[in-house]
């Protein structure tokens, strides 16, 4: 399976500690030869953060993939009706996208996103990144992995001793899950061992 030509949205959430390992993700896709739509929650476009400026955020992605980042969700509502994303990756996914998105709670320029393009009937690749994985928001992860069309890239504990409910994508295995994602499958196994 090959991404070459596929239309994908890729997604970033407020997770700013997990970007130095999405980003290199985003740019693996595009010289997979994926056409790489960047979409910003509203968190991601506006705060500044010990981990980078916002304005510094939107500028890589748009170098990354050629695209100005989709910011707002009137831009992201066109996804749906044009119905020309094959795959839509929300990485970093944070606990309160996580939440939402189980809830049908429709937000933000993400949230808006994914629900069109579910509405598709095509697959939204979610990479975890939250404190409460195996707390309140253990639920939220119970009714997605259930959930038509919604696929996981697999995660573990990273820090079990000092954080114990939280987890987080194994960034690196974006690829290899887009491309199960693709053909309707989940890239196994789900959960592994603390990245």
């Amino acid at each position: 399976m090959t991404l070459e030509g596929k239309n994908v949205g890729f997604a970033l959430t407020g997770s700013f500690c997990t970007y130095m390992d999405v980003f290199p993700e985003m740019e693996s896709l595009v010289k997979e030869g994926a056409n790489v739509y960047p979409i910003f929650s509203d968190r991601a476009k506006e705060i500044d953060s010990r981990f980078g400026m916002a304005k510094e955020f939107l500028k890589k992605a748009k170098e990354l993939t050629g695209r100005d980042p989709v910011t707002t969700i009137v831009d992201a509502e066109q996804f749906g009706p044009k119905n020309f994303l094959d795959l839509v990756i929300i990485a970093p996914c944070t606990g309160n996208t996580l939440a939402k998105l189980a809830n049908g709670i429709t937000d933000s320029p993400v949230l808006m996103t994914a629900k069109g393009h579910l509405r598709n009937g095509k697959p939204v690749l979610l990479a975890i990144a939250t404190n409460d994985a195996l707390g309140a928001n253990m639920k939220n992860i119970g009714l997605l992995i259930n959930a038509k069309n919604i696929y996981f890239v697999p995660f573990g504990q990273d820090n079990f001793e000092k954080k114990p409910n939280s987890m987080v994508a194994h960034f690196n295995l974006i690829l290899p899950a887009a491309k199960e994602a693709l053909q309707g499958r989940q890239l196994q196994p789900v959960t592994r061992a603390p990245r």
